[in-house]
């Protein structure tokens, strides 16, 4: 499917630059939230683009080097684990795509936000619902967002190879348990993520 935002004519007839923003890593129990703002040339269109949940790694990784290639200005941000268990998972989401936006060497006037909440977003916006199926500048986004974040787990997998961060990314699957269950929490675990299953614990 082509994506493009020209069909927004009225926006951009009121704003110069329109960034999608979109995040990675709500859902894991390590690791930071990560966001990314995109401000995309008007009408271009990248072979392959799509919401990065549909996309191999193989396709996001060469998405990724074009998109930074092609793009008018983007910018990656994260919110800690201790954020994240600070301010809690919505709050610190809404921190790491200000920080994302803030982050764009052209600014931008109006922002495309993935899904249906934007309370805590600074910039005017209007959220898109599954925008990142949608909108170029949203999947460019969720792209960014996604591979950033990849690759920040596989770091941490270094750091805590006990874990295997690089085979589920900090997400809760059966693997990520197990290893919780054998060593424990690690300083980068959401502890906020994680209070019932460690009280449950034998």
């Amino acid at each position: 499917m082509k994506k493009t935002l020209d069909c927004d004519q009225q926006l951009y007839e009121q704003y110069a630059n329109i960034c999608g923003v979109d995040e990675a890593g709500r859902g894991p129990l390590a690791g930071p939230v990560c966001a990314a703002a995109v401000i995309l040339p008007r009408g271009i269109v990248l072979d392959g683009l799509n919401d990065s949940k549909k996309l191999n790694e193989k396709t996001r990784e060469r998405l990724y080097d074009e998109i930074y290639k092609v793009a008018v200005s983007c910018a990656v941000a994260f919110a800690t684990v201790e954020e994240i268990d600070n301010l809690n998972i919505l709050n610190a989401t809404y921190l790491a795509m200000n920080r994302a936006i803030e982050g764009l060497s052209v600014k931008a006037k109006f922002a495309l936000i993935d899904g249906n909440r934007s309370k805590g977003i600074k910039l005017k916006n209007k959220t898109v619902v599954a925008g990142d199926g949608i909108y170029a500048c949203i999947a460019a986004a969720s792209v960014l967002a996604k591979v950033s974040r990849d690759r920040y787990m596989k770091k941490l997998s270094l750091a805590y190879p006990q874990y295997e961060f690089h085979r589920h990314k900090g997400y809760p699957t059966k693997l990520h348990y197990d290893r919780i269950r054998e060593y424990g929490m690690s300083p980068v675990h959401r502890r906020s993520f994680l209070v019932k299953f460690m009280n449950n614990l034998p």
